[in-house]
């Protein structure tokens, strides 16, 4: 039987969709069949057990599953005995303390003697505490950003993405607690075998590769030689340009990749310089 490595995953939301699109960009093919519980990769020895969010790091801890993608906030607030592997960069958010608008906030003593409603009581017990700050914890498993309104809580603890639903429901955020992401978790006691380590490797070189890429170009451009010193000099590469010669012995062709939030910057420059032909392509991976 086929050595295959289980990967506790979300069921759906957002965090599903950017780690299928991580595994998809990673060359992992899924078999989708609606409903199952567990899915088998078509072309790589993994296979991916759909579970919600808050049983992903009981699961791993338990050896359901042998390493699980869930957000960092679920990994602390369940306290299981896992371990981070690595931290993913996607579904970015941040755990917040929120309070009604127009409320009078001097700091975190406001919240001395009121009522927080959250469904992460764990953390925000423990970031009191830190604090010295005594609130009553009132534990709702959904909609929380309603309780200040309906009057059940003073203020709420909770995820904040965009921050549109503080905003639809009239509150504001006044404590950042907790900064979150995807992380990659495996079992603290539970060591993998040596051919399921092998498998995670694989997996992590090429999560790596498509991280490498992420928010880069391929550029390519001609260069009159007497220029060539100038534009390597803007080119900020990864180790150094590529060099190529032209059929004309006056010109030659310059690749390299830059950094897309500096793209324009950089191309301004290459033109000033002379650079003439400039090319850009998207890149998918990047083997370091």
């Amino acid at each position: 039987m086929e050595t295959r490595l289980r990967i506790a995953v979300q069921s759906k939301g957002r965090l599903y969709d950017e780690t299928m699109e991580l595994l998809g960009e990673s060359g992992v093919k899924l078999t989708a069949v609606k409903r199952t519980l567990l899915v088998p990769s078509r072309n790589f020895p993994v296979e991916l057990l759909y579970l919600r969010d808050d049983d992903i790091p009981d699961a791993v801890a338990s050896g359901t599953a042998d390493i699980g993608i869930v957000g960092l906030n679920e990994v602390l607030e369940k306290n299981k005995e896992v371990e981070i592997i690595k931290e993913l960069g996607f579904s970015k958010c941040r755990l917040s303390l929120a309070i009604p608008k127009r409320t009078e906030y001097n700091g975190l003593s406001w919240f001395n003697n009121r009522k927080i409603a959250t469904s992460y009581p764990v953390i925000l017990s423990d970031f009191l505490k830190k604090n010295g700050i005594k609130a009553d914890i009132h534990v709702i498993t959904g909609s929380v950003e309603i309780a200040p309104g309906i009057g059940i809580a003073d203020g709420i603890f909770d995820i904040v993405s965009s921050g549109s639903t503080l905003v639809s429901n009239n509150l504001v955020e006044v404590e950042k607690v907790l900064e979150s992401q995807a992380v990659l978790i495996g079992a603290s006691a539970n060591k993998l075998n040596a051919e399921k380590q092998a498998i995670l490797d694989e997996l992590l070189f090429r999560f790596n590769a498509v991280a490498a890429a992420d928010g880069k170009k391929y550029i390519l451009m001609n260069v009159p030689r007497e220029k060539l010193d100038e534009v390597l000099g803007i080119l900020p590469g990864i180790k150094s340009p590529t060099v190529l010669p032209l059929a004309n012995a006056d010109w030659c062709s310059v690749h390299s990749v830059l950094e897309e939030k500096r793209f324009w910057e950089i191309v301004g420059k290459l033109r000033a310089a002379g650079a003439e032909g400039i090319l850009a392509l998207d890149i998918e991976k990047m083997v370091l």
